[in-house]
């Protein structure tokens, strides 16, 4: 009996160490949700050489946080490391193929949801040039609050964005900035 007892002890160990392994592997060996202890983390490559970047994800998701993935990932990537969609969430809400950016926010719908995330974004989470308040704006990679109060001085004196290239025609923003954006927003 003894030996039955012992080897039953032996099992739970090694269930209980693979539990905690299995728990902490996540997609492309990036920590489940992490903490930055810098902005500059951004530009240090991984082990496989490509850059960091951090991704903001909320909603409809098992794990919504921060997470650290690589540059050059896309949509799908942070969903799967969030822990995939919550049986309430609208797939078709986000673009599970577009790139993703360094500092970016993307929330996940429910079905049903309008709009998809906060005032001013689209169902896929792009932001609306035309409808976004400041603060919003201010989420955006490299627009802070002076740049995201001259795109709505912009709005208000000249009217709507006619496309997204008209962001050219706001003081401050120049040709690396509006590549930066490009996926991000929309009119």
């Amino acid at each position: 009996m003894r030996v039955g007892a012992g080897a039953a002890l032996i099992l739970v160990l090694v269930g209980v160490a693979c539990a905690v392994l299995v728990t902490a592997v996540t997609p492309h060996g990036v920590s489940d949700v992490v903490r930055p202890s810098s902005a500059a983390m951004a530009d240090t490559p991984d082990a496989s050489g490509a850059s960091v970047i951090y991704v903001h994800i909320l909603g409809q998701v098992a794990h919504p946080g921060l997470y650290a993935l690589r540059d050059g990932d896309r949509g799908v990537d942070i969903v799967a490391a969030a822990g995939g969609f919550t049986a309430e969430a609208d797939p078709a809400g986000i673009n599970l193929a577009r790139f993703l950016t360094d500092g970016e926010q993307i929330v996940v719908p429910a079905v049903g949801d309008v709009g998809g995330g906060p005032a001013g974004t689209t169902g896929d989470g792009l932001v609306n040039l035309n409808t976004a308040d400041a603060a919003l704006l201010d989420t955006l990679p490299r627009i802070g609050p002076a740049i995201a109060q001259r795109i709505i001085d912009w709005r208000e004196k000249n009217g709507s964005f006619a496309s997204v290239d008209d962001l050219l025609d706001v003081p401050g923003i120049g040709d690396a900035i509006l590549e930066g954006l490009r996926d991000l927003v929309t009119t």
